[in-house]
């Protein structure tokens, strides 16, 4: 044997499979970065290729699997702290009615459809309810992820997903709850079904105590005592001390790893140590995030996915395309324009993380065969692998939809009618598209000077807010011909778009232009790269974030010098 083979043996097998996934992901990501290609799907190329090369066996021998289920549990239970973290009752709030309107549609007809099918191709029933709760979960990271990439996080499609999104969590906390009644009985465990819906009933009631006591009062005395001795490294220490001691006591009531780490996340997703939390964690959500996709290809036999890849093939389509079909529909029933609709339908039609987490708690317990467990897996992370990618298509293939006449005379401003009989009477007015923080002061300003304003905005709640103080408003898409043609833009005296999302405003602006040409334009780029796009177009000043910015710290700094 080789000395560099022998010296490998002597080596922690979890060691090595670590030392494998981050070489293997630093040069996998910098080809995948001059591809311009999603960084997630080489995340999980990478695991399908050290579990399959060999190298695991040459170098870590017969204890290389075990390496893997660790890493693989591990990542998982990092990466549902930081989801459990990023859940927000505040959203929430804001978001209820997507998300329980089209969560409860989306999860409800996913299951029955995905469970039926699985009772048609001889599944147990306990088996087909956890398959089709697999098939029905979407990725949280994956999608939000793509939506941020694509610089969409704030548009309506990426709320519709972060909407179901929630209620998904939500859903899966109670599921998890009732997951060991599905399970077989493991040997040695005796009892009646009524005698272990007792037990859970009392497990799962001890855990959700200890966790409310411990996000009540443990947690936050820790945290205070922690921050007043002013110790980075120790508060930071406290918090991943704190995902793994909930995930310990879950796993001790067999509950879980990973529901405790995401029990842990919500513990102190409401507190206020949240933003300190967030500015630790962060930093390091990418390797988690990074771990779980490795993790995932870990699991992966490319000789047996090979075997079955028409069943793989066929049910990672059929998932994606009835749901991306299902949430786009149901979008287009909550009020959502078509091609934001077609967003929020790709960005939730993959399998997600927790769909992987079912799988890895009840694939080993024998309630399918390995071959099913292998379709499964291959197809859930084939799903999440393509989701990116398939994201990238969403929007030019709604334009395209939109030309072929997709939508044009189906959707229907809210209240539109009225809309048109109140826009009658406007003129001098000022059109301003977005009314976030920045839309709001200048709607303001313009009220003080006596200057009628027109806003414009996605945000529902926004609307029916304005629309209470009497402010003129649509509900609509500035990136729609049909909007223009609802704001009396021939009369208008400016129109301002107060949001940097450059590729809609882009859009919005081609139209202005070819309804009237002559009307002042202002607009606002994130990026110094889009401003003289947007002046070809026509826009007559262009308000870049960046240099703003940079003009505001260089001015606050010479005052400091000053003063100093």
């Amino acid at each position: 044997m080789p000395p560099v083979l022998a010296a490998a043996e002597s080596l922690p097998p979890l060691f090595i499979l670590l030392a494998l996934m981050l070489v293997a992901v630093v040069l996998v990501s910098l080809l995948l970065l001059r591809l311009q290609q999603s960084l997630l799907v080489g995340y999980f190329l990478c695991g399908v290729l050290i579990t399959n090369s060999g190298v695991l066996e040459i170098l870590g021998g017969g204890h290389s699997h075990t390496g893997i289920r660790q890493m693989s549990e591990f990542g998982v239970m990092l990466l549902m702290f930081t989801l459990g973290l990023e859940f927000s009752l505040s959203d929430l709030k804001y978001v209820r009615r997507l998300a329980f309107v089209g969560g409860g549609w989306q999860m409800g007809l996913c299951i029955a459809l995905a469970g039926t099918g699985a009772l048609i191709t001889q599944f147990p029933w306990a088996a087909a309810v956890i398959v089709a709760v697999t098939l029905a979960m979407s990725s949280t990271a994956v999608s939000l992820k793509s939506f941020q990439d694509l610089g969409q996080e704030s548009s309506p499609g990426a709320r519709m997903a972060l909407a179901v999104a929630i209620f998904q969590d939500l859903f899966i906390i109670v599921f998890f709850l009732v997951l060991p009644l599905l399970l077989p009985t493991e040997a040695g465990e005796k009892g009646s079904l009524l005698t272990r819906v007792g037990s859970l009933l009392g497990r799962g009631g001890l855990f959700v105590i200890l966790a409310g006591v411990s996000a009540r009062w443990i947690i936050p005395t820790l945290l205070n005592a922690v921050t007043r001795t002013r110790n980075r490294e120790l508060f930071t220490l406290s918090i991943v001390g704190c995902c793994i001691g909930l995930a310990f006591v879950g796993g001790m009531l067999h509950l879980g790893l990973a529901l405790g780490a995401f029990v842990a996340g919500l513990a102190v997703s409401e507190s206020i140590f949240k933003p300190r939390i967030l500015a630790d964690v962060m930093p390091i959500k990418d390797l988690f995030l990074t771990l779980f996709f490795v993790s995932v290809g870990l699991m992966v036999d490319v000789r047996m996915a090979i075997v079955y890849w028409q069943p793989i093939l066929a049910l990672t389509l059929g998932m994606m395309l009835f749901k991306a079909g299902l949430i786009t529909v149901i979008a287009r029933r909550l009020g959502l324009v078509h091609r934001q609709a077609l967003m929020a339908g790709f960005g939730l039609c993959s399998a997600g993380e927790f769909s992987l987490v079912l799988l890895q708690k009840a694939g080993p317990v024998g309630l399918w065969s390995a071959e099913a467990q292998q379709i499964l897996v291959a197809s859930c992370a084939l799903s999440m692998g393509l989701l990116p990618g398939l994201m990238k298509t969403a929007e030019p293939l709604g334009a395209w939809l939109e030309k072929k006449g997709w939508g044009r005379r189906k959707p229907k401003l809210p209240e539109s009618d009225i809309l048109r009989q109140k826009m009658k009477a406007m003129t001098g007015h000022a059109i301003i598209v977005g009314h976030g923080p920045v839309g709001e002061r200048l709607n303001k300003a313009l009220l003080d000077q006596g200057i009628p304003t027109l806003v414009i905005d996605l945000n529902a709640e926004t609307v029916r807010n304005l629309k209470r103080h009497g402010q003129p408003v649509l509900f609509a898409d500035a990136a729609h011909l049909e909007t223009w043609e609802l704001t009396r833009l021939d009369q208008a005296r400016m129109v301002a778009f107060t949001f940097p999302d450059a590729p809609i405003t882009a859009e919005a602006l081609s139209i202005v232009r070819e309804l009237r040409p002559e009307v002042p334009v202002l607009a606002r780029a994130r990026f110094a790269s889009d401003v003289e796009r947007l002046k070809r177009l026509g826009a007559a000043v262009v308000v870049n974030d960046e240099l703003e910015a940079a003009k505001s710290i260089v001015e606050s700094a010479l005052i400091m010098q000053g003063d100093s």
